[in-house]
Protein backbone atom coordinates (compact mmCIF):
# COMPACT_ATOMS: atom_id res chain seq x y z
CA UNK A 1 0.00 0.00 0.00
CA UNK A 2 2.86 2.38 0.82
CA UNK A 3 4.49 1.85 -2.58
CA UNK A 4 1.20 2.61 -4.35
CA UNK A 5 0.69 5.70 -2.19
CA UNK A 6 4.20 7.01 -2.95
CA UNK A 7 3.89 6.32 -6.69
CA UNK A 8 0.53 8.11 -6.79
CA UNK A 9 2.01 11.00 -4.82
CA UNK A 10 4.81 11.48 -7.35
CA UNK A 11 2.40 11.29 -10.28
CA UNK A 12 0.09 13.77 -8.53
CA UNK A 13 3.02 16.16 -8.04
CA UNK A 14 3.92 15.93 -11.71
CA UNK A 15 0.35 16.47 -12.89
CA UNK A 16 -0.04 19.32 -10.39
CA UNK A 17 3.08 21.04 -11.72
CA UNK A 18 1.82 20.71 -15.29
CA UNK A 19 -1.57 22.11 -14.34
CA UNK A 20 -0.03 25.08 -12.52
CA UNK A 21 2.07 25.86 -15.60
CA UNK A 22 -1.15 25.68 -17.61
CA UNK A 23 -2.94 28.03 -15.20
CA UNK A 24 -0.13 30.54 -15.55
CA UNK A 25 0.17 30.69 -19.28
CA UNK A 26 -1.90 28.45 -21.48
CA UNK A 27 -4.40 29.89 -23.88
CA UNK A 28 -6.77 26.98 -23.33
CA UNK A 29 -8.22 25.04 -20.45
CA UNK A 30 -7.02 21.51 -19.77
CA UNK A 31 -9.98 19.66 -18.22
CA UNK A 32 -8.25 16.29 -18.73
CA UNK A 33 -5.19 17.47 -16.85
CA UNK A 34 -7.41 18.92 -14.12
CA UNK A 35 -9.34 15.66 -13.91
CA UNK A 36 -6.08 13.73 -13.57
CA UNK A 37 -4.98 16.00 -10.71
CA UNK A 38 -8.33 15.77 -8.94
CA UNK A 39 -8.45 11.98 -9.30
CA UNK A 40 -4.83 11.39 -8.28
CA UNK A 41 -5.15 13.72 -5.29
CA UNK A 42 -8.31 11.95 -4.14
CA UNK A 43 -6.59 8.57 -4.42
CA UNK A 44 -3.51 9.89 -2.60
CA UNK A 45 -5.69 11.05 0.30
CA UNK A 46 -7.72 7.83 0.42
CA UNK A 47 -4.65 5.56 0.31
CA UNK A 48 -3.05 7.77 2.98
CA UNK A 49 -5.95 7.00 5.33
CA UNK A 50 -5.14 3.28 5.02
CA UNK A 51 -1.53 3.76 6.13
CA UNK A 52 -0.77 3.33 9.83
CA UNK A 53 0.12 6.41 11.85
CA UNK A 54 3.72 6.50 13.09
CA UNK A 55 4.20 5.77 16.80
CA UNK A 56 3.75 8.86 18.93
CA UNK A 57 1.47 10.61 16.44
CA UNK A 58 -0.92 12.95 18.26
CA UNK A 59 -4.64 12.36 18.19
CA UNK A 60 -6.24 13.47 15.97
CA UNK A 61 -3.58 12.57 13.40
CA UNK A 62 -2.50 15.73 11.50
CA UNK A 63 -1.96 13.70 8.31
CA UNK A 64 -5.55 12.49 8.35
CA UNK A 65 -6.85 15.99 9.03
CA UNK A 66 -4.82 17.23 6.06
CA UNK A 67 -6.25 14.39 3.94
CA UNK A 68 -9.81 15.45 4.78
CA UNK A 69 -9.01 19.10 4.02
CA UNK A 70 -7.50 18.09 0.69
CA UNK A 71 -10.57 16.05 -0.23
CA UNK A 72 -12.81 19.05 0.51
CA UNK A 73 -10.56 21.30 -1.61
CA UNK A 74 -10.66 18.98 -4.63
CA UNK A 75 -14.43 18.57 -4.38
CA UNK A 76 -14.71 22.37 -4.56
CA UNK A 77 -12.37 22.46 -7.57
CA UNK A 78 -14.36 19.72 -9.31
CA UNK A 79 -17.63 21.56 -8.63
CA UNK A 80 -16.18 24.77 -10.07
CA UNK A 81 -14.84 23.03 -13.18
CA UNK A 82 -17.44 20.41 -14.04
CA UNK A 83 -20.72 21.84 -12.70
CA UNK A 84 -20.15 25.59 -12.81
CA UNK A 85 -17.86 25.54 -15.89
CA UNK A 86 -15.58 28.23 -14.39
CA UNK A 87 -18.17 30.95 -14.95
CA UNK A 88 -18.03 34.19 -13.01
CA UNK A 89 -16.52 33.75 -9.52
CA UNK A 90 -16.15 29.99 -10.05
CA UNK A 91 -13.03 30.61 -12.14
CA UNK A 92 -11.31 32.20 -9.13
CA UNK A 93 -12.63 29.48 -6.80
CA UNK A 94 -11.23 26.86 -9.16
CA UNK A 95 -7.81 28.51 -9.39
CA UNK A 96 -7.52 28.91 -5.62
CA UNK A 97 -8.67 25.31 -5.06
CA UNK A 98 -6.18 23.88 -7.55
CA UNK A 99 -3.31 25.93 -6.15
CA UNK A 100 -4.22 24.88 -2.59
CA UNK A 101 -4.50 21.21 -3.60
CA UNK A 102 -1.08 21.21 -5.24
CA UNK A 103 0.38 23.21 -2.34
CA UNK A 104 -0.88 20.64 0.16
CA UNK A 105 0.75 17.85 -1.86
CA UNK A 106 4.04 19.78 -1.91
CA UNK A 107 3.71 20.61 1.80
CA UNK A 108 3.52 16.89 2.58
CA UNK A 109 6.44 16.22 0.24
CA UNK A 110 8.60 18.73 2.13
CA UNK A 111 7.59 17.12 5.44
CA UNK A 112 8.46 13.67 4.09
CA UNK A 113 11.77 14.93 2.68
CA UNK A 114 12.82 16.21 6.11
CA UNK A 115 11.78 12.89 7.65
CA UNK A 116 13.33 10.54 5.08
CA UNK A 117 16.29 12.30 3.42
CA UNK A 118 19.24 11.91 5.81
CA UNK A 119 20.98 15.25 5.23
CA UNK A 120 17.68 17.13 5.62
CA UNK A 121 16.68 15.10 8.68
CA UNK A 122 19.95 16.06 10.37
CA UNK A 123 19.08 19.74 9.80
CA UNK A 124 15.62 19.40 11.35
CA UNK A 125 15.13 16.14 13.25
CA UNK A 126 11.93 17.26 15.02
CA UNK A 127 10.47 19.25 12.13
CA UNK A 128 10.44 22.44 14.19
CA UNK A 129 13.94 23.73 13.49
CA UNK A 130 14.62 26.82 11.33
CA UNK A 131 15.61 24.92 8.14
CA UNK A 132 12.25 23.11 8.10
CA UNK A 133 10.29 26.27 8.90
CA UNK A 134 12.18 28.24 6.23
CA UNK A 135 11.57 25.51 3.63
CA UNK A 136 7.84 25.49 4.38
CA UNK A 137 7.60 29.29 4.36
CA UNK A 138 9.39 29.47 1.00
CA UNK A 139 7.04 26.81 -0.36
CA UNK A 140 4.02 28.76 0.88
CA UNK A 141 5.36 32.01 -0.59
CA UNK A 142 5.92 30.32 -3.96
CA UNK A 143 2.32 29.07 -4.06
CA UNK A 144 0.91 32.44 -3.01
CA UNK A 145 2.78 34.03 -5.93
CA UNK A 146 1.59 31.31 -8.33
CA UNK A 147 -2.00 31.75 -7.16
CA UNK A 148 -1.86 35.54 -7.48
CA UNK A 149 -0.38 35.32 -10.97
CA UNK A 150 -2.98 32.76 -12.08
CA UNK A 151 -5.81 34.91 -10.74
CA UNK A 152 -4.48 37.96 -12.59
CA UNK A 153 -4.20 36.13 -15.90
CA UNK A 154 -6.84 37.44 -18.29
CA UNK A 155 -9.82 35.24 -18.87
CA UNK A 156 -10.16 33.50 -22.16
CA UNK A 157 -12.67 35.00 -24.56
CA UNK A 158 -14.74 31.80 -24.43
CA UNK A 159 -14.90 31.99 -20.64
CA UNK A 160 -16.02 35.60 -20.81
CA UNK A 161 -18.73 34.77 -23.36
CA UNK A 162 -20.01 31.90 -21.17
CA UNK A 163 -20.14 34.24 -18.18
CA UNK A 164 -22.48 36.63 -19.99
CA UNK A 165 -24.90 33.94 -21.19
Amino acid sequence: MLTLHVALSFSGLLVGALLLVDLLGSARRQPTLAGALLFSTAIISVTGFALPSPPGTPTPDPARILGVIELVVIVIAALALYLKHLTLAWRSIYIVSIVVAVYLNVFVTVVQAFLKVPFLHVLAPSGKEPPFVIAQLLTLALFVVIGAMALKRPRLAADMIKATI
